[in-house]
């Protein structure tokens, strides 16, 4: 059951702040499947101010450093217990040679990065400064291959020298370079985009090349490799099966790109001048990625039925016009209310197919695109996106719980359907169940009666981040404009929870 309504902007004799009524069914006893943590991975390119500035100073810089690394980022982002981070690409990777990152800093070349604003790259950050970092934050290091513009031999012994322990001649360059002990890096992917920014190609010619490079990408040392084939962007759905038919097993992943771009007519528009009719605009664009996901996944299980190979969206989020007065090519963008619901509504769609995706990477962690974190010199904002990623990492590795949603939508333009309400819920280790609910509708409450079959409640507590304004972010001056709160708006009722969600609101719940 369905209920429809006529478009939000179009009500406006509605009374402000009215409510309207949904239910949720959860069902415990049908959980079987784990949300894994890499759901809520990260990614990090060599491009605009995300490394240098972002994520790395040096360890010379009057801003506060942990051996170069910018405390109050490394900080924040250790709050979010990041399970992985892609690196260093992005259309980056297919023009990146690892050796010139390697060494003493100030003898490495120097570059240009064509893709990204035609910058000058120091190298100063390279596989070292990288695998460090992981190290430091306690995640899984993914790195993007070189097959763009990159041999085998070049591939392969990347390889060795990160992750052999032997006495080889990558090992002992690495120990030269002042690290003994190899690092463990699980994931790697062959390439990056190889239908575009990663060499032009057809996905007959790729999947040649990825069974050539693959092959030279040893495993050393107990160091067991996650390969992962570059995959398709969008709607290529040839892509996905012309892999699948011609790779097939020897990929344990296919990745797949997936950008939330508002350019209905052609642009993008802007991170912060919105209206309403765009708002929901974007929420439609977002939401049919569940519809791509599905139809790739069908492609898949064909070739795959026992869902061995997984699907990686390593690259997903909004894509808008960059702040007035910053350099194109750098996608420096601001962060609303209307992103940190894309972050909810497409991390609840991640969850829905849990047996297949099995890592995604939001683009990007700092101050590129929908980013975690924004700085300008010394100072550091954290976004709402920030806040949803900090929410909801309750869900990661627990274990994912269906349930029935009935709610009313908003009709949009192009005949998409919004609906009002998205949630989704799991069960942790520790037995304890979190409901994460989003309320898109900037000018109505939602009254959700929340059915846990035979759930005995003890109790219930929560968080919430709202704002006043679907265009509502943080800046430098008001860091603190959008942040989350304590949540009061849910209670027990006859053994059934009942829960008051404010309009432009989302809420985790935790129940005992």
């Amino acid at each position: 059951m369905k209920k429809l309504i006529i478009s939000v902007w179009a009500c406006i004799a509605l009374p402000l702040f009215a409510q309207r009524d949904a239910s949720i069914r959860i069902y415990p006893e049908q959980g079987n499947q784990q949300i894994s943590k890499h759901i809520y991975g990260q990614f990090a390119e060599h491009l605009g101010s995300c490394i240098y500035g972002g994520l790395w100073v040096g360890p010379e810089s009057d801003i506060p450093n942990t051996q170069g690394y910018r405390t109050d980022v490394l900080n924040a982002l250790k709050k979010l217990q990041i399970p992985n981070l892609r690196w260093p690409g992005g259309c980056f990777a297919d023009e990146y040679h690892w050796m010139d990152g390697i060494g003493p800093r100030e003898s490495r070349p120097k570059m240009v990065n064509t893709n990204w604003g035609g910058t000058i790259e120091d190298n100063s950050f390279g596989t070292h400064e990288f695998l460090n970092l992981c190290e430091l934050l306690g995640c899984e290091p993914y790195i993007s291959g070189n097959v763009g513009s990159g041999t085998v031999e070049e591939m392969a012994k990347w390889v060795e020298y990160m992750t052999s322990e032997g006495d080889s001649p990558m090992a002992n360059l690495r120990r030269k370079n002042g690290r003994d002990k190899a690092w463990k890096v699980k994931f790697f992917g062959v390439g990056n985009e190889s239908w575009g920014c990663g060499g032009s190609m057809r996905p007959e010619y790729y999947s040649d090349l990825y069974r050539r490079y693959a092959t030279y990408c040893r495993n050393y040392d107990g160091n067991v490799l996650f390969k992962v084939a570059s995959g398709a962007s969008d709607y290529d759905y040839n892509w996905t099966e012309t892999l699948m038919k011609q790779i097939g097993g020897r990929m344990d992943g296919i990745s797949l790109h997936y950008y939330t771009v508002a350019g209905w007519d052609g642009s993008k528009g802007s991170a912060t001048d919105f209206n309403t009719e765009d708002y929901y605009w974007t929420l439609g664009k977002c939401l049919e990625i569940e519809d791509v996901v599905k139809k790739h996944i069908a492609i898949m299980d064909t070739y795959d039925p026992k869902k061995n190979i997984a699907l990686l969206v390593d690259e997903w989020g909004t894509w808008w016009d960059v702040e007035p007065g910053t350099n194109p090519g750098h996608l420096f963008q601001q962060n609303t209310m209307r992103d940190a619901f894309v972050a909810a509504l497409t991390l609840h769609v991640f969850h829905n197919y849990t047996d297949r995706i099995k890592m995604a990477n939001i683009a990007q962690i700092v101050n590129v695109l929908q980013s975690m974190i924004l700085t300008k010199g010394k100072d550091m904002v954290l976004t709402p996106t920030y806040h949803v990623f900090e929410m909801y990492k309750v869900h990661q590795d627990a274990t994912f719980l269906p349930m029935d949603l009935i709610c009313d939508k908003e009709k949009v333009r192009d005949n998409r359907e919004v609906p009002v309400v998205s949630a989704s819920a799991s069960r942790d280790s520790r037995g304890k169940i979190h409901i994460s609910l989003a309320n898109v509708d900037p000018r109505q409450s939602e009254h959700i009666r929340i059915d846990l079959q035979n759930v005995t409640i003890k109790s219930v507590n929560g968080r919430i981040l709202t704002a006043s304004s679907i265009n509502d972010h943080n800046t430098f001056d008001s860091p603190e404009k959008v942040k989350p709160e304590v949540f009061q708006g849910a209670k027990v009722e006859k053994g059934k929870l009942s829960v008051s969600l404010p309009p432009l609101s989302i809420v985790v719940i935790e129940v005992l």
